[in-house]
C-alpha cells in the first residue's frame, strides 16, 4: 500500500511517501517540503498567532493535495514541539481539523525519541546491539538507549537548533559571548539526563539522526546524500570540535556557502552543533554513524507493526 507521513515540524511540514506493507522495507516513493518554521512564528506569550495558522492549514492542504495526486491510500499526520508546546495548541489543532480535515496528532518528546531509536534499530538490526541514539529537531533533542526495539531510557530536552538560535544567538555572527553563554546552557541541560543513561553501561553502537547530523557528518567529510542511503556516514567528535570555533566566526552567509549546508538550515547550524558537540562529549562518544532513517519512519513503521496480517492457510 502506499502511504503517506504528515510531519508538522519545528523548521518544516514534510510529507513523505512510501510504498510499504507490513514485514518490507518501507520504500520512499515521493517528498513535499515547505519552510514553515513555526518555532519562529510563536509570539511573545508563546502562542501561534493568526497568520501562522493560516500558513499552516495552507501548508497542509498542499501536503493532501500531493498525497492525494501520488495515490496515497492513508495519510499519518503528526506535529512536534513547536504546536505540543504552543500556549494555544488546542485552538490550532481544532482550526486545522475543521479546515483541512486533518487530526493532527501531537507526540510527546519521548514518543518522538522511542518512535526514532524504532526506525534506527530496524535500519541497523538486532547486531548492532546497544544503541545510543541522538536526534536534534528544530524544537527539541531527543535520546534514547536501548538493546531492544523499546528503548530502555528516552528524553527529551528543549535544546533544538532554531529554537537556540531565536532565543540565544541574535548576532550575525553571533558574539562570542553569546556562543559561550549558549555552551554553557547546553552542557548543562544535558548533564543533568547523563546518569540516567550511563547506569544501563556502554553503547555498543551510537546513532544519530536528524538534518543537523548529515550537516555535520558532510561538513567532516561524510559522502554527499546524493551517493545514497547505503553509503556509512560518520561524525567524529574530534572533527567537530575543530568545526565549532570556525561556524562560530562565519555569517549565515558563508555556511550557507559550505558543502551540504542547505541556505534554509545555515542560520541554525552553529546551535545544533553546539548540542552536537555537548552530547558527544558528556555521553563519551567519539565516534557515531548518521542514520538514514529517523522519525517519520519510526512512525511508519509503528503503524505497519499494528495492520491485521492475513494468516496462512494450513
Amino acid at each position: 500500500m502506499r502511504l503517506g507521513v504528515l510531519d508538522v515540524g519545528s523548521n518544516t511540514v514534510h510529507l513523505l511517501v512510501v510504498d510499504a506493507h507490513p514485514g518490507a522495507r518501507p520504500l520512499p516513493a515521493h517528498s513535499h517540503k515547505a519552510e514553515l518554521r513555526l518555532a519562529q512564528l510563536l509570539d511573545s506569550g508563546g502562542a501561534i498567532g493568526p497568520d501562522g495558522v493560516d500558513q499552516l492549514i495552507a501548508t497542509v492542504q498542499d501536503a493532501l493535495q500531493a498525497a492525494e495526486d501520488k495515490g496515497c491510500e492513508d495519510v499519518l499526520p503528526f506535529a512536534t514541539s513547536a504546536v505540543r508546546e504552543a500556549v494555544n495548541a488546542d485552538a490550532v489543532l481544532s482550526r486545522v481539523k475543521a479546515e483541512t480535515g486533518v487530526d493532527l496528532q501531537v507526540l510527546s518528546g519521548e514518543e518522538e525519541a522511542r518512535l526514532t531509536f524504532l526506525a534506527a534499530r530496524r535500519w541497523f538490526g538486532w547486531s548492532a546491539g546497544r544503541l545510543l541514539v541522538l536526534d536534534i529537531g528544530g524544537g527539541s533533542l531527543e535520546v534514547a538507549y536501548g538493546i531492544d526495539e523499546e528503548p530502555d531510557a528516552a528524553v527529551s530536552l528543549p535544546l533544538g537548533a532554531g529554537r537556540l538560535t531565536a532565543a540565544w544567538l541574535p548576532g550575525d555572527p553571533p558574539d562570542p559571548h553569546d556562543v559561550k553563554v549558549l555552551r554553557r546552557h547546553v552542557r548543562a541541560q544535558i548533564a543533568r539526563t547523563v546518569g540516567e543513561f550511563s547506569r544501563f553501561g556502554k553503547p555498543d553502537h551510537v546513532v544519530a539522526t536528524s538534518k543537523t547530523f548529515k550537516q555535520l557528518a558532510r561538513l567532516a567529510g561524510a559522502a554527499r546524500s546524493a551517493d545514497g542511503l547505503y553509503v556509512q556516514r560518520e561524525l567524529k567528535r574530534r572533527s567537530l570540535e575543530d568545526w565549532v570555533p570556525r561556524l562560530a566566526a562565519m555569517t549565515e552567509r558563508e555556511r550557507g556557502e559550505l558543502p551540504g549546508v542547505s541556505e534554509g538550515r545555515a542560520g541554525q547550524l552553529l546551535a545544533g552543533a553546539l548540542v552536537a558537540e555537548g552530547a558527544m562529549d558528556l555521553f563519551g562518544v567519539e565516534t557515531l554513524e548518521v542514520c538514514p532513517w529517523a522519525l517519520r519512519e519510526g512512525v511508519i513503521l509503528r503503524r505497519l507493526d499494528h495492520m491485521p496480517e492475513d494468516l496462512p492457510t494450513l
